[in-house]
C-alpha cells in the first residue's frame, strides 16, 4: 500500500516485511521464537512458545543491574547494550533447559542492534 505522506508509507512497507517474516517463523516449546522489539532508546527480547502463546523468557536493556556484569567486548552504546541483551536472554534460556530457537527479526535488516542481540544469544549458548 503506498501513502503519500513519507512515515505512513515506511511503516505500511515495514508492517509488510514483518508479516511476511512471521508467516515463515514459528516456535515450539522445544525451540521457542527469539523475537526483537527495539525502539530508538531501547531494546527488548523473549523467547516465545507460539503453540501456547507464552513467553518463556524475556530481558531488556531496562534491567540494568543484571547487564552491568555482562561482559560486551569492544561494542560501545545501543550495540552494547543489545549485545548484552541477548547474553541475557541466553543465560535466562538455559535455566529453563532451552538450547535452540529461531530468530525472529521482526522485518528489520539483520543489522546493527537487531544482529546484536543474536550474537549476544549465541556467545550465551542459544543455538540459533
Amino acid at each position: 500500500m503506498r501513502y503519500k505522506n513519507p512515515q505512513k508509507n515506511k511503516r505500511a512497507l515495514h508492517e509488510r516485511r514483518r508479516a511476511r517474516v512471521r508467516a515463515r517463523v514459528f516456535g515450539t516449546a522445544e525451540r521457542p521464537r527469539l523475537s526483537v522489539g527495539r525502539t530508538l532508546k531501547h531494546i527488548y527480547a523473549q523467547l516465545v512458545d507460539d503453540s501456547t502463546g507464552k513467553t518463556l523468557a524475556a530481558a531488556s536493556d531496562l534491567e540494568t543491574k543484571a547487564l552491568k556484569k555482562l561482559d560486551v567486548g569492544e561494542r560501545q552504546g545501543k550495540v552494547a547494550a543489545a549485545y548484552s541483551v541477548g547474553l541475557l536472554v541466553a543465560e535466562r534460556a538455559k535455566e529453563k533447559k532451552i538450547t535452540q530457537a529461531v530468530f525472529d527479526r521482526a522485518g528489520r535488516k539483520y543489522h546493527g542492534r537487531t544482529a546484536a542481540v543474536a550474537d549476544g544469544a549465541r556467545a550465551g549458548g542459544l543455538k540459533i
